[in-house]
């Protein structure tokens, strides 16, 4: 269970300033612990402390960066119980996601401590022309310099993680906010950090109100904003943040492609395509969303895929036989609702599903959904799926990019060709052939493109974007 209270960390040290963030649980809505609330007193304290830290953490070598990522990695496994619970607490997640998302947690600090130790340079043969003999190059990667982290509720633990992990493999001090709605995954990776050497002020993690935590995107000694979260939010941070990089992970709304050599692949298919659109309540910015079939399948699978749907328990995400759990707020259930609503009223049919009670959103999918609709032109952020068939290959990845997203896209096919043009044609940052394109491992380089956002995640990406290339010519010879 969790604590009653919770600090925040301000430069590596447990700050118990108040309790004025009430997190809840949110099957039950009941508040199930109270969080220490960062000001922007606090925040500013903060980012002096992670530049005045810079100097030291320059100079932490890589080994002593690899040792404090495998101590995180050993306190994770004998936390990985309380942890896990921790997360279907805060977030409703059911509890089999959670213990997933504690395994990719760790996943996402084994690959760190990994890399902590390959950030390497390279020598540059500078003679090109008789101008430049005798000069040689020389490139290695520096840290950035302090950044700055936002982290999103729907992840709280591994997309914090993939902030953490690379800053501290790179050697650059960090101040975080959490997600105040599930801030206790972030703080309990703050308890654990605290127990190493990292330089004083190397991490800060400090829940905040959004209204209250400007200074994370407009602070220019800041040198890096990290943002993952929704579009609207990140273009807007963007726009704020000044001479700062600026890394965006944004939404989606994912499809997924069923070619028409498939057939005697169906149950594989539907099994996948009803894990992609409903685990953790289809609150992933990849959850499968579109579904388009080739018209010689679809009936079948539409069958298919009503029953899987169907079957799906809806419930308490304590409970071990619980697929769909809550949503993260009654406000977003009746925000998904009343986008499906209006799809109903326009021709859409509801095929499976289609209950909402508070925050409980049950497995729902709908076919004949306009394409003008907000259902289907934006990120749906729910459980709910959208299936619609195709006749042309080309027509259906035509389809796909009618999207102001793209993140990733799902291809099921055994045609190389089909895969191939896929890859060449599709507007994303990631094709998943035969599978969903909710799909991740943890080093695969992670993002995407239109108002999907901008940069990379996965470790070593995430390394590159924290470091800068510096170069030193030597004149050799003379």
């Amino acid at each position: 269970m969790l604590k009653s209270t919770y600090p925040y960390y301000l430069a590596n040290e447990p700050v118990a300033a108040n309790t004025d963030l009430a997190v809840t649980d949110k099957f039950s809505g009941e508040v199930a612990t109270r969080v220490a609330l960062a000001d922007a007193e606090a925040i500013d304290k903060a980012i002096g402390l992670a530049v005045a830290a810079m100097p030291e953490m320059r100079a932490f070598p890589p080994f002593k960066r690899q040792a404090v990522l495998e101590h995180c990695v050993k306190r994770f496994r004998e936390r990985a119980d309380e942890m896990a619970m921790a997360l279907c607490i805060e977030a409703g997640k059911p509890i089999n996601d959670s213990r997933g998302e504690v395994t990719r947690l760790i996943d996402t600090f084994k690959v760190a401590a990994e890399e902590s130790v390959r950030i390497d340079g390279e020598i540059l043969n500078l003679e090109i022309s008789p101008r430049a003999k005798g000069y040689h190059g020389y490139v290695k990667r520096v840290p950035i310099g302090p950044c700055s982290f936002i982290s999103p509720f729907n992840f709280p633990l591994n997309l914090a993680a993939h902030k953490v992990a690379p800053a501290i493999a790179a050697g650059v001090p960090f101040v975080m906010k959490p997600a105040s709605r599930t801030p206790i995954g972030a703080l309990i990776i703050g308890e654990v950090l605290a127990e190493t050497d990292l330089p004083k002020g190397a991490f800060s993690i400090l829940p905040a109100h959004r209204d209250g935590a400007d200074l994370f995107t407009t602070d220019e000694r800041f040198k890096l904003l990290s943002f993952t979260g929704s579009p609207a939010v990140g273009w807007d941070l963007k726009a704020k943040a000044g001479k700062k990089k600026v890394i965006l992970e944004l939404g989606g709304n994912a499809a997924a492609i069923v070619d028409s050599d498939q057939g005697g692949k169906l149950d594989y298919v539907v099994d996948r395509l009803a894990f992609g659109a409903f685990y953790q309540s289809g609150q992933s910015c990849i959850g499968v969303q579109r579904i388009l079939v080739h018209a010689s399948l679809y009936e079948a699978l539409r069958e298919r895929l009503i029953v899987k749907t169907k079957s799906l328990r809806m419930g308490d995400p304590k409970d071990e036989k619980t697929f769909v759990g809550p949503m993260i707020s009654e406000s977003e259930s009746k925000r998904l609702a009343g986008w499906m609503e209006s799809a109903v009223a326009a021709g859409a049919k509801i095929i499976a599903g289609g209950k909402v009670e508070g925050a409980m959103f049950e497995a729902t999918l709908l076919e004949n959904v306009g394409r003008d609709s907000d259902l289907y032109r934006k990120e749906a952020f729910g459980p709910v799926a959208i299936l619609e068939k195709f006749d042309d290959f080309k027509d259906a990845l035509n389809t796909v990019n009618d999207s102001d997203f793209g993140l990733q896209a799902g291809i099921f096919t055994d045609s190389l060709a089909h895969a191939h043009e896929a890859w060449d044609s599709l507007e994303v940052g990631g094709v998943v052939i035969n599978d969903v394109p909710s799909f991740r491992v943890d080093n695969m380089p992670y993002g995407g493109v239109k108002d999907s956002g901008l940069g990379r995640e996965g470790i070593r990406y995430a390394i590159e974007d924290m470091t800068e290339t510096r170069l030193m010519v030597m004149r050799e010879t003379w």
